[in-house]
Formats: C-alpha cells, structure tokens, sequence
C-alpha cells in the first residue's frame, strides 16, 4: 500500500531473477511464455551480443551471433547499439536499435526496429527508419505497441537524445511508414536546470566529465507506457518528474498539424520521483521508476501514487516489464554511477541485477 518515503528500510517483496556480472544491461522483456530477454547497450563497456536470453542463468546472444555482428554504424541487417528490448501484444520480441554506440550521430541504417518471432527465433521483419524521423542527434529509446490500430498495428517510439530535438515516433507497423509527432514540443524536453536538481544517493546527479565542470542533465523523453484501453500514450522526460499523455488517436492522424497534437497532450502532474522507465498494467494503472528513492512507484488512473517496492539493491532501476506470469520485471543497473557521471571515475559495482515484484495484474495486451 502508499507509504512515505520516510526510512531506509526495504519496502515490498523484491526477488533476484539473475545477475550480470559483463556489461551494464538497460532493458527486459519477458515473453508469454515465460522467456526471458535483455539488452546492453554500447556505452564503453565490452559488448559481444547487444541482445541476450536468459537461460538458466546465464545469457545467450539473440537470436544469434551474427544477428549482434554489426559491419558497421549504419548496418540494417545487424544490432549495431541496442536500448531497450520489449515483447509486443502478439508475443514477438522487437529490439529498439539506436543505430548510436557512444551516442555517435546516426546514419541511415542504424537506427530501426526489429522483430523477431519468438516461435522460430529468427528475425521476420526489420523497419529502418528514415533520417527525417530519426536524425542526426536521435537516441531512440523505448516503445509501445497498439496492434489494433493500422493493418499490422502501430509502434510509439520515444526520442530521448541529450543533443537535440525529443519527440514521439510513430511507426505504422506493415508499411514501415514512420513519423515525428510533438517535435521538440516542451513536454518531451528534459525540465529546466532552474527546476530540476535530482539527488540520487545523496548526490546531486549531474554530467561530470574527468576533464571539465559540471552541467546539468538533458535526456528528453524516455519512459513511455501505454493506456489499457489504448486511448492516451503516456510519457515523462528522464531529466523531468512529470508526466504527461497524449492522444493515441491524435498521433495517427496524418491530417492534424503539430499544434493539433500538442493540443491534445495532458499534464498528469508530478510522478513523485525522476524515472527512467514506465510500464502498465491491464487494471489501468502505471509504474514509474524512481531513481532517486531506489524504487518502483505506482500510479492510478485517478493520480493517486503508492510505493510497489523499494530496496537499496534497486540502484538506479530502469526498465520495466509487466508479464503474464503476475509480476513485475524492472532492471538495476547502477547507470548514475558512470564515469560520465563520477568526473571519469567507473563507481559501479557488480554484479548488475534483475529482479521482479507480484503484482495483482497483468501486461496490457492491445490486439
């Protein structure tokens, strides 16, 4: 039930589902079938297979080496830097490749989604996305799915780059046709350094390069979830504790201008903590990371929030994923303890987790 975050003891039950003790892992997905899936993205430490399996225990390169063999940056047949990995409505696994190892600029190639059919593990389709959708200084990040809308469904991208415009993406999934929609717009931008000072383990969390002064966090839209009806699309910034939504319906029209669609996006208000990831759940409600509290929070569809879990092993927890076995899946992973963070120093400590809470529901199936 809600409680204040008012001491340092454990609040929830939190399990270890398996540990990392290689690279620093950012997502997971977890199959209908009980399957599960991670990421690592390419941000300096040494990644053999940016898309693994959990298999009892230990990781496997998915669904195969060569599919994690890039020939270079701009590779579309390869995982070239891999953010975030998620299992749609139908139970297919789509990798979110960012096309961006070290946050390099993009070309045409890199950035994609791609889908793999978990019944075969082989990939079925793969959608390159074109550079006036995903640019230059785009860090595509996380993404959600409504296989009801469009012959094939339809795919919700977030844009989260620190060096340029943020945005949603939305990808029309049997043309591959994709677009940009709230651009730019303030509600995916990461809050203003004025307003924002996020304190994670006592400290506030800045970028702290080994050679130069501090600045202050830029990630825009990150998180992203979606209604269990599919009606609203919702988002937060990673440099930002509020929560805004917007109209499914107006994000698919193609006959609505930019002004149009940002007059349909909502303030939901403060979430309570920074997040880096979002989810939901079938009963209607979203979960929220909370980087700076080391814990998950849970919001109802009136805004009510409560405390799912917290625990001082949830360092920086990141994605999430809602399954059909009634739990919650969410990754920890020590991002904050970076060099890029520690004035070049590498703080983390290994081994990285993924852990998972009960819940009393289950993952949004729009289909």
């Amino acid at each position: 039930m809600s409680e204040p975050f008012t001491t340092d003891e454990p609040y929830g039950d939190l399990e270890v589902v398996a540990t990392f003790t290689g690279p620093m892992p950012t997502g997971v997905a977890v199959s209908h079938t009980g399957r599960i899936f991670v990421n690592f993205p390419k941000w300096g430490d040494r990644v053999t297979a940016s898309v693994a399996e959990v298999r009892d225990g230990n990781i496997a390169p998915y669904p195969d080496l060569a599919t994690n063999s890039p020939a270079g940056d701009d590779d579309p047949e390869a995982f070239v830097c891999v953010q975030c990995v998620v299992v749609d409505p139908a139970d297919r696994l789509w990798v979110v490749d960012t096309g961006s190892p070290m946050f390099a600029p993009t070309r045409y190639g890199g950035p994609k989604l791609v889908c793999v059919d978990l019944n075969t593990d082989t990939v079925t389709q793969r959608i390159v996305l074109p550079t006036d959708v995903a640019l230059p200084t785009s860090y595509i990040n996380d993404v959600r799915f409504d296989l009801r809308r469009g012959a094939a469904g339809t795919a919700f991208v977030t844009d989260s780059t620190g060096s340029g415009p943020n945005g949603i993406i939305v990808v029309d999934l049997a043309t591959g046709d994709a677009w940009r929609r709230l651009h730019d717009h303030p509600s995916t931008r990461a809050e203003p350094p004025i307003a924002f000072h996020p304190l994670v383990e006592g400290r506030e969390l800045l970028k702290r390069p080994a050679d130069g002064p501090p600045t202050p966090l830029t990630m825009g839209s990150d998180g992203i979830a979606i209604a269990a009806d599919g009606s609203r699309l919702y988002y937060c910034a990673l440099a930002a504790r509020r929560l805004h939504s917007v109209s499914v319906d107006a994000l698919l029209d193609r006959g609505l201008d930019d002004a149009q669609v940002a007059a349909t996006v909502v303030d939901e208000g403060d979430k309570g903590s920074a997040s880096d990831g979002l989810e939901s759940d079938d009963a209607g409600r979203i979960y929220l990371t909370a980087y700076e509290q080391n814990a998950i929070l849970r919001r109802y569809p009136d805004g009510r929030l409560e405390t799912v879990a917290r625990d001082s092993r949830l360092l920086w927890p990141d994605t999430m994923s809602v399954a059909t076995d009634g739990h919650l899946y969410v990754i920890a992973n020590q991002l904050h303890r970076q060099p890029d963070y520690q004035g070049g120093v590498d703080r983390r400590r290994k081994p990285y987790l993924l852990l998972r809470t009960r819940i009393d529901a289950g993952p949004v199936l729009l289909k």
